[in-house]
């Protein structure tokens, strides 16, 4: 038979449970604009019933309250933080290939390509055609020539510096990733000294899921929590938990209390991957003491991290690579023969023209300098050849071992048309332009002076201008020169100028030659020496130039398309961007919506539950009030 002070006690169980529910009611309210916060509530249950030997069996003992636990589900968070790494990804997108479209942008008031282009083709050389032997009209002319140069001198040097600013974001982003994981880490600690104790951290859980949130959007993350088990008792709860963040693809971040810090490394000038890059690109590694690898260009790579490094990096998926068909190591060489159609077209190649890295078979060597080489084979059919260079054993510490028919690539594939896309675009463009405008001016005369080309090159390290010579041009190599002299060849590489060809003309060091600025009587007007001053047949052929796609094409448009061509590109990738992020973001709303839902705190629902507990604590309390008074007649008024 139970106690007469049993009821009283089930009256106190009743007042710890309904104040410890208003106190998760309160702190609920108070939470309501917390971010990330997720509502609490209490779980009780029946306490066991005492036997009491009676005909009823069993008298009920109260209720006991177990835990306050968050409501969270966390197939939602999966859900958001797999969308959440689409959404940073095409932010970043959207951001700078907007700034890349205001470069091309040409509305007819700044100075774009169409403006410039048009007052050479067009104004400049209608105005010479009026008279082509005047030198004013010819300086007039040599002048439109330079605004055109300058126009892609000003175009390359705004994507260098939006390179850069990509690339200091990714260190930015990096440093971010570092700071989440560490204080990820941090929590887990603290998430597990407080529930070995039998204790819900349900704010430390909230802020560590929070971080998730924030890292989700840099890159995509992979999170596995599993309960700690007692080898000697497996059927023990020991409330303790290991939680991996794994980001990148399955690349383990932090692993319950240790993290895996990531540090940027500059790229060396041996190191360079493009023609066009800037120097110290970051490449970014496992800061583990042995800068182990993070892959940076998998293909599950996700959030702001994936749409930066596509941006600095994007190439369109036109790296190098072939297959090996020899290897000389007397002379330290390795000869890779190339099908794909920007690599058989050096005008279209942008392999560094300063050294890097090639990947031969499962190993990377560095290089100083390639040969680029036609030859026919027996059927008459053109191959293609890269034979790079390796550099000697200061920076390539082990010896050359590959073999015949293993392949070879420099850099990545990035189908993304990023920096290095566009950069590589306008090089094309430059180079065909000029060789076929210079063509046309050498093959006439000014007076009885044989003409000379007016585009040419700067050269990066000294105060000088590159003379591009006839022997050198890969475009003007036929089978009957092969049958008669052998291969073609051309040399790029470090301080390699003895060689001067189309290759080493780049937007960034476009220019008109010092001769013709100097003396713009030199630029050619006619065909023939023994025509008169006043010819111009020969411009006539450089008019073709603009619209003609059989006398220059480009992309299978003519030059004047070039601005066209490039736009629709730039247009299509921001277009894009801004498609893909607006319909992210929206399922992102839709999915924390649905995630609100069931972990936020709605502000009626805590209302009904605060009447709720009052009315439940003041029922306790009422009990309690009952049974004092019944105490009070048993023992005082009760006996003698």
């Amino acid at each position: 038979m139970p106690s007469q002070f049993f009821g009283l006690n089930i009256a106190y169980t009743g007042l710890l449970a309904s104040n410890a529910a208003l106190n998760t009611t309160s702190n609920n309210i108070a939470n309501v604009q917390t971010e990330g916060f997720s509502r609490q509530q209490v779980t009780t249950q029946a306490a066991n019933a005492l036997r009491v030997f009676q005909t009823y069996g069993c008298a009920g003992a109260g209720v006991e309250t177990l835990a306050i636990e968050r409501v969270r589900n966390e197939f939602y968070d999966f859900r958001y933080w797999n969308n959440n790494q689409k959404v940073g990804e095409y932010e970043q997108k959207i951001y700078y290939m907007e700034q890349i479209e205001t470069y091309f942008h040409d509305n007819g008031q700044n100075a774009g390509f169409k403006t410039v282009f048009d007052q050479l083709m067009i104004t400049g050389l209608q105005e010479l055609m009026k008279n082509p032997a005047n030198p004013s009209f010819k300086e007039q002319f040599v002048g439109y020539a330079g605004a055109l140069t300058e126009y892609f001198n000003n175009v390359a040097g705004n994507l260098e510096k939006l390179q850069k600013d990509v690339n200091e974001e990714i260190k930015v982003k990096v440093d971010e990733i570092n700071t989440i994981a560490s204080e990820i880490a941090t929590l887990n600690k603290q998430i597990n000294t407080i529930e070995l104790k039998g204790i819900n951290a349900n704010e430390l859980r909230d802020r560590r899921a929070l971080l998730v949130d924030q890292l989700s959007q840099i890159v995509d993350v992979e999170v596995k929590e599993t309960k700690l088990q007692d080898a000697n008792n497996p059927d023990r709860k020991t409330g303790g938990s290991r939680f991996i963040v794994k980001i990148a693809g399955g690349q383990v971040l932090v692993d319950n209390f240790e993290y895996n810090g990531l540090k940027c490394v500059s790229r060396t000038d041996d190191e360079k991957v493009n023609q066009t890059d800037v120097d110290g690109l970051y490449d970014v590694v496992w800061d583990d003491g042995n800068d182990s690898t993070f892959n940076l260009y998998g293909g599950a790579m996700g959030g702001a991290l994936k749409g930066l490094v596509d941006l600095r990096d994007g190439n369109n998926g036109e790296n190098f690579e072939g297959k090996i068909t020899n290897v000389d190591n007397n002379k330290n060489t390795v000869t890779v023969q190339v099908e794909k159609h920007y690599l058989t077209d050096l005008n279209k190649c942008n392999l560094s023209d300063s050294g890097g890295i090639v990947k031969l078979g499962n190993k990377e060597y560095y290089y100083d300098s390639w040969t680029y080489s036609i030859s026919y084979n027996a059927a008459g059919e053109a191959e293609y050849s890269y034979t790079f260079q390796l550099s000697d054993n200061t920076l390539n510490k082990d010896p050359l071992n590959v073999a015949n028919g293993s392949t070879a690539s420099v850099g990545k594939g990035i189908t993304y048309q990023g920096v290095p896309y566009y950069m590589a675009q306008m090089n094309e463009w430059i180079r065909t332009f000029s060789q076929k405008f210079n063509d046309i001016l050498t093959s006439g005369y000014s007076g009885d002076q044989k003409g000379i080309p007016l585009f040419t090159a700067n050269m990066a390290t000294e105060n000088k201008q590159y003379f591009m010579e006839d022997k050198y041009r890969y475009d003007k190599f036929t089978k009957e020169d092969f049958d008669k002299n052998g291969a073609f060849t051309v040399t790029v590489g470090k301080n390699k100028t003895d060689e001067p060809n189309y290759y080493l003309m780049t937007a960034k060091y476009f220019d008109v030659s010092t001769t013709i600025e100097k003396d713009p009587s030199l630029l050619a007007n006619k065909k023939n020496e023994s025509d008169g001053p006043e010819q111009k047949d020969l411009l006539e052929d450089i008019g073709k130039l603009a619209t003609d796609k059989g006398s220059m094409s480009f992309r299978g448009c003519s030059a004047s398309e070039f601005l066209q061509c490039i736009l629709s590109d730039v247009a299509l990738n921001a277009s894009r961007a801004e498609t893909f992020y607006s319909s992210y973001v929206d399922i992102a709303a839709t999915i924390d919506t649905q995630r609100i839902s069931i972990s936020g705190v709605d502000e009626d629902e805590e209302a009904v539950n605060l009447v709720k507990y009052q009315n439940g604590y003041n029922l306790a309390s009422k009990m309690i009030q009952t049974l004092t008074e019944v105490y009070d007649r048993l023992i005082l008024q009760t006996g003698v």
